[in-house]
């Protein structure tokens, strides 16, 4: 029987169906065509009716703006149901993202006598911004989703990198110890904890942090990335000069102004974070997150308006 939230023709009751007949299938296939019980869904509806649509619909189609608020990517064409089958893996990956940067924020920033680089948060890098962005990127390419699979998996990457970096197994920081009395007081163990203060090694981790300034797409991580690439930079004329006390400065300077700017990237995340949960969990009340396509059209959008104009 149809609903009252139901726009199409009274159907006849399924209750008295022969128990051999094949299972109605949740779709266009029951007589009602492909436009008749497809219905679409967008921040308008109220909560109540839009519930009831989707329990109605044979098939439902969301306004851009809701589809980007939930994956973070604008709504590409993929065959299959995954969307359907599997959960949104974008606030999975959103929120190790997030865990990760906000307390290293605060570390930079020397809140509350913090310091170290951010190396008391190496097991949240690579347990919550690591593995956490790394399944997100994986559940997004399984979903068909390019851009944020190559986002997080990026970024997870970083923050494995990053964790690794302070880990002393690894031995990034001790292999610049060449000099045996130095290396003697470790007793032949990894991560010489000298090396960190060796011009050669802050000179080359600079220039990690700046080749992610070019992939990075988040405007103020941008200037995050750029000043904790100089501040290392001005940190290795330190250890080179201890006179130096003006690029001991400048590297003090930077890596507060860096702090700053990822925290600010951390505040908007944390918005994004909340419109996702918010959205996907029916909330009566939702963030905006804003909708660039009204301004900036996509290339497939485009050709497709030119053709319409063209006929």
């Amino acid at each position: 029987m149809a609903t009252m939230n139901d726009d199409r023709p009274l159907q006849p009751s399924t209750n008295n169906r022969d128990p051999t007949d094949p299972p109605l299938e949740k779709d266009f296939s029951n007589g009602y065509g492909n436009m008749a019980g497809h219905q679409h869904l967008d921040a308008s509806h109220e909560n109540g009716a839009a519930l009831q649509r989707i329990r109605t619909a044979g098939s439902i189609s969301i306004s851009p703006e809701l589809f980007e608020k939930l994956y973070l990517s604008p709504e590409n064409k993929v065959s299959g149901e995954l969307r359907k089958t599997f959960g949104n893996p974008t606030p999975f990956a959103l929120i190790g993202f997030l865990l990760s940067l906000t307390p290293l924020s605060c570390d930079l920033m020397g809140w509350r006598g913090a310091g170290g680089n951010g190396a008391a948060g190496t097991g949240t890098y690579f347990f919550f911004g690591g593995v956490l962005m790394i399944l997100g990127s994986i559940g997004e390419w399984i979903i068909g989703n390019t851009f944020p699979c190559v986002v997080f998996g990026t970024f997870g990457a970083f923050w494995l990198s990053f964790g690794a970096t302070l880990v002393p197994w690894f031995n990034a920081y001790g292999a610049y110890v060449t000099n045996p009395e130095q290396a003697a007081t470790q007793m032949g163990n990894p991560g010489n904890p000298l090396g960190l203060q060796n011009p050669a090694f802050n000179a080359s981790f600079a220039f990690f942090l700046l080749f992610m300034v070019f992939f990075t797409i988040f405007f103020t991580l941008v200037f995050a990335f750029s000043c904790l690439a100089a501040a290392y930079w001005n940190l290795a004329l330190t250890y080179e000069n201890p006179t130096n006390t003006a690029a001991m400065k400048r590297a003090g300077d930077l890596t507060i102004a860096g702090g700053a700017f990822a925290f600010v990237t951390a505040l908007a995340g944390w918005w994004i974070f909340a419109a996702i949960m918010l959205a996907s969990l029916d909330f009566p009340i939702g963030l905006p997150v804003g909708d660039l396509s009204v301004y900036v059209k996509g290339a497939s959008e485009r050709k497709k308006a030119k053709g319409d104009h063209n006929v």
